[in-house]
């Protein structure tokens, strides 16, 4: 009789072990911090021939599909098999799923498209309808899986001006004018800005700021911050920054490469850039807490120096960042720029390595030549002296491999990880 109570006893504590709140921590399953895991993907390889392209420069622009990008494939080339895209696309672009989205070259229009058996396919067009933007200088953000809003400067500059779209069939939803009032001092707006979304407490933060009038127009403002309502657009708060900065990229609006992000924990970060003394840049990397709209005076994630270009979240407080060394030159073409893992945490920024060594310094500054899935992420480097050659950094195990190499005479763009359309 006593062997069977203890028999009972047993089976309890077993049972009990089983309920989520029992037995240690090392019985939970692990909940990865970590952008959602793709099951049938591929990547689109951008290109451009002759030199780097960005900023508006006049360079070509090939597009190839690859269903991996691993060592283990000839040497990658886009002869017969690449996609032409400067007549429809712009390299400046709205990846999300299968599906790119941007307003093309035509400049009157939303589009969404597909690149297939490397041809591009145009899903839905809409006309504008009373806002107009210009191709490649917009800002984005996606309030959920099927809407999406444009943002930018209307043509006078003198107002920001928005649209909501169904990205299933491009229909406009809405559109309208940011009440934000011009600062003082200020003539026209910054031409995109940078909006992001926190869906944590279901709120859009755009950044931008004001300056004089003209092609050079002076800044006059530290970089802003509007908190907005994403459901009615309603302005909510528009503070400076405490920092007499603005933000990395904001002509693009994170269509070329990403400076913002948000963390496991709701913190949202972007990337900025103050100009010291003798008028050198130094970036920052802002934080606003969870639950917050207003920066962390005390913190500042990037401590390394030189320039953040873009900036990737990877999971577990960490991201990928691609930076510019200045001391080795800071021209779009000049051999500088290097990839580094930053702790946002500890605030330490450590450079990804191959054999030992740091991964040799890659030209080219404006686009996503990185991408990040599944827990590895893949890097272009554009040396001096070699063929282009992909790096893959393994997040779980912080090594990196050679990836595939490509043929000389084509520099990287953007790598895009593209969902498979079914």
């Amino acid at each position: 009789m006593k062997k069977f109570k203890f028999s009972i006893l047993q089976l309890f504590a077993l049972f009990m072990c089983i309920l989520p709140t029992a037995c240690s921590d090392d019985d939970k399953p692990e909940i990865p911090d970590d952008p959602t895991i793709i099951q049938d993907y591929h990547f689109d390889l951008w290109v451009a021939l002759d030199r780097h392209g960005g900023m508006g420069r006049d360079v070509q622009t090939l597009v190839r599909s690859l269903n991996s990008l691993d060592a283990d494939q000839p040497e990658i080339t886009f002869k017969g098999v690449g996609t032409e895209v400067n007549s429809i696309l712009s390299l400046e672009t709205i990846l999300k799923g299968g599906y790119y989205y941007q307003v093309p070259v035509s400049g009157d229009r939303f589009a969404k498209y597909t690149i297939t058996d490397n041809k591009i396919e145009v899903v839905k067009e809409r006309r504008f309808k009373d806002n107009t933007y210009d191709t490649r200088k917009y800002t984005h953000a996606w309030i959920s899986d099927n809407t999406l809003i444009i943002m930018a400067a209307n043509g006078d500059a003198n107002k920001i001006i928005w649209t909501k779209l169904n990205s299933d069939d491009m229909s406009i939803i809405s559109e309208g004018t940011l009440d934000v009032k011009m600062p003082e001092g200020g003539e026209i707006y910054t031409t995109s800005g940078i909006l992001t979304y926190r869906q944590s407490d279901n709120k859009l933060f755009y950044f931008y700021y004001a300056k004089t009038g003209g092609k050079r127009g002076k800044r006059v403002t530290p970089m802003m911050t509007a908190v907005i309502d994403p459901a009615t657009m309603a302005v909510e708060s528009d503070t400076p920054c405490f920092l007499d900065c603005e933000m990395v990229g904001t002509a693009y609006g994170e269509l070329l490469q990403t400076t913002t992000f948000i963390d496991g924990n709701n913190n949202l970060y972007i990337a900025c850039v103050t100009d010291d003394a003798d008028g050198n840049e130094i970036s920052h990397l802002l934080k606003i807490p969870a639950g917050s709209t207003s920066f962390d005076k005390n913190y500042d994630g990037f401590t390394a120096g030189g320039k953040l270009v873009s900036i990737l979240y990877i999971g577990d407080n960490k991201a990928l960042a691609y930076a510019r060394d200045d001391k080795a030159g800071t021209g779009i073409d000049s051999f500088s720029h290097y990839y580094t893992v930053i702790d946002v945490v500890t605030k330490t920024s450590t450079p990804i390595t191959y054999n030992g060594a740091a991964l040799p310094y890659s030209s080219g500054r404006f686009s996503s030549r990185m991408a990040y899935v599944n827990h590895k992420a893949y890097i272009g480097v554009d040396a001096e002296n070699q063929k282009p050659q992909i790096y893959i950094y393994d997040v779980k195990t912080n090594s990196t491999s050679l990836g595939a190499t490509m043929a000389s005479g084509y520099y990287f763009e953007q790598i895009r990880v593209v969902e498979n359309v079914k």
